[in-house]
């Protein structure tokens, strides 16, 4: 066989599955280039190969001609690729809260698995999981697919329906918010620059005190100021072309300033004498309270990933 034509088809197998049909395919394909090489040339030679081959088209285009039709996943179960995960990641995500507030880890073998974590950790452990979520869902539709049986899948009637979610947010609404949001955030990095923090215990200039030691204090300052400054941004570009991708990559940014609170040690972080009890009370109450702000922003993180994973599927 020309070097030419094995090459053009081990390249074709790449895009195949399933060794008989590809074996098949590729017997097809390769008889109707020599067929049209001996036509065109009276003979198959390297140079008439070349041609046809070139004619033929690439070799991922061609594989798609064959594959037309053969779906990985049916079009019925599109929807329900999407509707599963976020079900499965909420699932999960509740654990990964429970894991870290109670310090316990979880085991369901041999799909689950949430271990003992820190807040900080569980920001880098929840795409992980969501990213294996939606690879278990995705396994399963297509394993239903390929057993070409009628599978009537089921799901609660109380759930939101994804095809029925409308963005909330409206023209004045993101004017109104986009001058709150500038206006703080300015306000902040000014009393940043000035005096390195934005945490006081008052603001009366003559007694004015920091609440933090200056390196808990701009640490802390340059988050906040970090996730004003990011919703600012956010608020400004849907003004001008609204995008599931500008949700996801801002709710991400933010997971991630909230997890770096995380990493400040919070026992040595006040300027002002406080008691060890009430220490440790106020560093519940903010760890909690930073767990529920992470909960509703993730769960518009995963919004705005599954709008744009309806998207791809519907081009």
């Amino acid at each position: 066989m020309s070097e030419k034509l094995k090459a053009y088809l081990e390249e074709i197998s790449h895009f195949l599955s399933g060794r008989e049909e590809r074996e098949e395919i590729l017997a097809e394909i390769r008889s109707h280039i020599l067929e049209k090489a001996e036509q065109e040339c009276g003979q198959a030679t390297e140079a008439s190969l070349a041609r046809v081959i070139a004619a033929y088209g690439p070799a991922r285009r061609v594989a798609e001609k064959y594959l037309d039709g053969r779906q990985i996943i049916a079009p019925a179960y599109n929807r329900y690729l999407f509707r599963y995960t976020a079900l499965l990641f909420a699932f999960h995500f509740a654990l990964t809260v429970v894991a870290v507030v109670f310090k316990k880890s979880f085991l369901m073998f041999p799909i689950l698995y949430v271990p003992s974590m820190g807040p900080f950790d569980a920001l880098f452990y929840l795409p992980t999981a969501l990213l294996f979520d939606l690879g278990a869902v995705t396994l399963i539709l297509y394993l239903i697919t390929q057993s070409k049986k009628d599978v009537k899948l089921p799901w609660p009637k109380f759930s939101i329906d994804i095809d029925e979610m409308k963005t909330t947010g409206r023209t004045i609404g993101r004017i109104i918010g986009l001058i709150a949001m500038t206006a703080l955030t300015s306000a902040a990095l000014y009393l940043y620059i000035r005096y390195g923090t934005i945490f006081f215990v008052n603001f009366n200039l003559p007694q004015r005190r920091p609440i933090f030691t200056p390196g808990a204090g701009q640490w802390f300052s340059l988050i906040l100021i970090g996730l004003w400054g990011i919703s600012a941004i956010s608020l400004a570009i849907k003004l001008v072309a609204s995008s599931p991708w500008v949700d996801a990559v801002e709710k991400a940014l933010s997971l991630v300033l909230i997890g770096l609170a995380f990493r400040q040690p919070f026992e040595t972080a006040f300027a002002i004498p406080l008691s060890e009890n009430l220490i440790r009370t106020i560093k519940l109450g903010l760890t909690i309270t930073l767990l529920i702000i992470c909960i509703f922003v993730a769960s518009d993180f995963i919004k705005a990933v599954i709008r744009i994973g309806r998207k791809r599927l519907a081009k």
